[in-house]
């Protein structure tokens, strides 16, 4: 196969090489009329024709190009964007079958609190089938912790000082957090208090019941619907709390055929005015 068959493309940044022919599939096309010249939208630079579009998404229409096949990852959430991709390209049969219902169909958004009280701390773990939910509750969530002051040479008090530490809760996987609140004891028979705080809320709370309300709270004004309780274990009594969140994309009530925006020209900006 000689160079002249294979073509590179520079899609938003990403790199791309294919042979013409894959990309030559439908005669068509934008891609067709880019090889053979007829679309000045598309320019060749240093030795690569530049398209500025998502060059994530092109991966999926390309491989669509190779196999005539639509095949997505089961956590694959685009479809309207990916659908006005197809739509650039001019690429009807995958387009018909991005308009399929099945796949435009919203999925839902699932969240578990699991909630366990232990004498006198708490203990959560937070579940989500998106990570997006998770890392949003991540950059909210703070748990302080309390540490001794760094002793002064004026310091005489006692007890010592004690000042609060911000931690991030921990992040076991990508879809979970979990942290903890309360009060335990140290080495030394001390007794530390783990306070948690959840944005906008700027109250450090240490009870765990109130921190689960305030976990609920925030869930509900994301959008989220309590859909069940229940209890995992009779031993330890650890509650469980579902929530579920079903949004339909604001681009479903859109045109299906996405069309150019149309631009005055200052002469005729003026003459509407």
């Amino acid at each position: 196969m000689s160079s002249q068959e294979l073509v590179t493309l520079n899609v938003g940044g990403k790199i791309f090489t294919t042979r013409s022919s894959t990309l030559k599939q439908f005669p068509a096309s934008r891609l067709t009329r880019m090889l053979d010249g007829r679309d000045q939208e598309f320019k060749m630079v240093g030795g690569q024709i530049f398209v500025d579009r998502d060059g994530v998404l092109f991966s999926f229409i390309l491989d669509f190009l190779r196999t005539h096949q639509l095949l997505l990852p089961t956590d694959f959430s685009d479809y309207l964007r990916l659908q006005r991709e197809a739509v650039f390209y001019e690429l009807d049969p995958l387009v018909d079958l991005l308009n399929q219902e099945h796949l435009l169909q919203p999925r839902p958004a699932l969240v578990e609190v699991h909630f366990l009280s232990r004498n006198t701390q708490a203990f959560f773990r937070v579940f989500g089938s998106c990570s997006k939910t998770i890392e949003m509750l991540t950059g909210r969530i703070t748990v302080f912790i309390e540490q001794p002051s760094a002793p002064t040479w004026s310091s005489n008090s006692f007890p010592p000082q004690m000042t609060l530490l911000p931690l991030p809760p921990q992040r076991p996987s990508y879809h979970d957090l979990v942290f903890q609140c309360g009060s335990d004891s140290t080495t030394d028979n001390q007794t530390g208090i783990r306070y948690v705080s959840i944005k906008p809320d700027n109250r450090k709370l240490a009870n765990g019941t109130n921190v689960l309300g305030l976990m609920i709270d925030t869930l509900l004004m994301e959008g989220f619907h309590l859909v069940s309780t229940r209890t995992l274990s009779s031993e330890d009594k650890t509650e469980c709390y579902s929530f579920e969140r079903i949004k339909k994309p604001e681009a479903l009530a859109m045109n299906k055929t996405l069309k150019p925006e149309t631009t005055l020209m200052p002469e005729q900006s003026q003459k509407k005015k």
